[in-house]
């Protein structure tokens, strides 16, 4: 059964107060609060289990890999890759693409091509930017609907034989558009050209199944996902990771070293350069587990019956504006409210106790496609509630009358 009150026991800063409110935290794009199973499970490794991984021949270091390599395979079975081999950690969604772009850019010559989308995080532009600096790439975009949806018959426009890549989000942080990754992998499979999804924002809430999607990598991060900051995955088809130079080089990433030729490990450890954060790791998997002891299905309804609750409450407010309503739409709503500036909003609401995010969410050219400055953005985890969502729209009615 989902019981939400057992849920939120597993997550004590639930229970606190901010300015002698009850705190409301509605920035779960941003960052997810963690479970006492993940914090108990970190701080267990660093007073009994700590010593570095790989190589070492002591108890503690061969322990401590023990559980690195079981969080690998734990991610391995998530995300339904073929391999362990397959999975690489790095620290975040955002080293993941660097790492991708880096080294895919490596094997591109000028005038060749990357496809992003116009509702990319600015971690899936900036790192294909730096490469066009380098290499002299050509950055092609993929035009959204002003429900927030891709438009495919112009995204099958934008192939031609100078194609390298298409890298687009799974689901947008800012409108919670859920793209359609399976007809967009196929799109671009036709035409010979891998893609890489951003999972940061549905890996959190949704199954993946990377066999059955057909992506050539994925990215995602701990910290959205109930897990530590500071880790995160790539997954890599394992013939693309083998053609790929090392994004960094170091120790723990090398076979053999002198000062005339240096080879390298297999992957993944090939992009694993230095100690890993083998703590962060292992919490990473113990977050993976307490997701899947409650079941995608039933975070999936919740999370949807939340979303669609608040878009509802949220139109009965007078000069409420609804930011992205694609029909395929999760666990966000951003909005804005009369003339009302984003800043102020979130900062009146944050006096009442009530967590939102307020900007660009590092989305400036989506922004400048929807013809805004930023949005007030509440998004939505596990432990959150309706209650929630009526002390939400109670805030934003009561900050709406001072203005």
């Amino acid at each position: 059964m989902f019981d939400i009150k057992l849920i939120r026991n597993d997550f004590p800063i639930l229970a606190r107060t901010v300015y002698d409110r009850p705190l409301v935290y509605l920035d779960n794009a941003a960052t997810t609060q963690k479970p006492l199973c993940v914090l108990d499970a970190m701080r267990e490794e660093y007073l009994n289990v700590n010593a570095n991984v790989h190589r070492g021949v002591h108890y503690l270091s061969q322990k401590a890999t023990d559980l690195h390599e079981a969080a690998r395979e734990t991610v391995r079975r998530f995300i339904h890759a073929r391999s362990s081999s397959e999975i690489v950690f790095t620290r975040g969604t955002t080293e993941a693409i660097n790492l991708v772009a880096s080294s895919m850019g490596e094997l591109m010559k000028e005038g060749d091509e990357v496809i992003l989308s116009t509702m990319e995080h600015h971690s899936n532009i900036v790192p294909w930017q730096l490469l066009a600096m380098r290499k002299g790439i050509r950055i092609k975009v993929i035009p959204i609907s002003d429900s927030g949806e891709l438009i495919l018959e112009e995204y099958e426009r934008l192939f031609s034989d100078r194609t390298r890549i298409v890298s687009v989000a799974h689901v947008s942080n800012v409108l919670g558009t859920v793209n359609p990754a399976a007809e967009i992998i196929r799109i671009a499979h036709e035409h010979g050209v891998p893609v890489m999804l951003d999972a940061a924002q549905s890996a959190p809430h949704m199954p993946i199944d990377v066999q059955s999607l057909g992506c050539d990598f994925l990215a995602f991060s701990g910290h959205k996902m109930y897990g530590p900051t500071g880790i995160g995955v790539l997954y890599g088809r394992e013939e693309w990771l083998d053609k790929m130079p090392p994004y960094q080089g170091g120790g723990e990433m090398i076979d053999t070293v002198s000062f005339e030729k240096t080879t390298f490990e297999a992957p993944p450890l090939k992009f694993e350069a230095g100690t890993p954060d083998f703590v962060a790791t292992h919490g990473l998997a113990v977050a993976i587990d307490y997701i899947e002891r409650i079941g995608f299905e039933q975070i999936a309804a919740h999370e949807h019956d939340l979303t669609r609750y608040c878009s509802q409450q949220l139109q009965q407010i007078d000069g409420m504006r609804l930011i992205g309503q694609a029909p395929q739409k999760d666990a966000v709503v951003s909005f804005l409210v009369g003339d009302i500036h984003h800043l102020d909003m979130g900062t009146l609401l944050d006096r009442l106790g009530i967590a939102v995010r307020t900007g660009h969410h590092c989305a400036q050219p989506l922004m400048q496609r929807m013809g805004i400055l930023g949005t007030v953005r509440a998004s939505f985890a596990l432990y959150n509630t309706r209650d929630e969502v009526d002390a939400l729209v109670a805030g934003i009615r009561r900050v709406s009358q001072m203005f």
